[in-house]
């Protein structure tokens, strides 16, 4: 697989490709080997509560769901779709308001059908997690999956 695959660019890109993450915003702020951060800004839309302006707990899911799919082409030096398993998270505390989160997330293990992956979301210091995640996803093979990544762009192939 390319280099490229493993640019900010691309994937980014990916993550455009991904509605939801458009909707809220959600960018790419480093790659580090088998890890991936994103960022999440705060909006009025991602507000649990409108009173304490608290961020819902959903935006925060979207966000480590997210960053746990996209470290599994950095996990395993190659891109496949990986539809997601199962997803836990333990919440720790609230996201303080008007403040950007970050998921940071990695691939820890990956067996012949399952991709493991964990991950923290975070606000200024990521040594005081607002959650904690760990996370399954099923591995699908390219031709189930019709996908490529080719020069920073996703397209179908036969």
């Amino acid at each position: 697989m390319s280099e490229n695959l493993f640019s900010m660019a691309t994937m980014q890109t990916i993550v455009d490709y991904i509605r939801h993450c458009v909707v809220l915003g959600i960018k790419v702020e480093s790659i580090e080997d088998k890890t991936i951060t994103l960022s999440l800004p705060y909006s009025e839309k991602i507000v649990g509560n409108p009173d304490s302006k608290v961020v819902h707990g959903g935006a925060i899911t979207t966000l480590l769901d997210t960053a746990c799919g996209m470290a599994i082409p950095l996990g395993m030096q190659d891109f496949q779709i990986a539809p997601t398993l199962d997803l836990r998270i333990d919440y720790m505390t609230a996201a303080a308001p008007e403040q950007t989160i970050y998921g940071r997330a990695e691939t820890y293990r990956i067996t012949k059908n399952v991709v493991f992956c964990r991950g923290i979301a975070f606000q200024q210091d990521d040594s005081k997690p607002i959650a904690h995640c760990v996370a399954t996803f099923m591995r699908l093979s390219s031709d189930v999956t019709n996908t490529r990544i080719s020069n920073g762009k996703i397209s179908a192939h036969d």
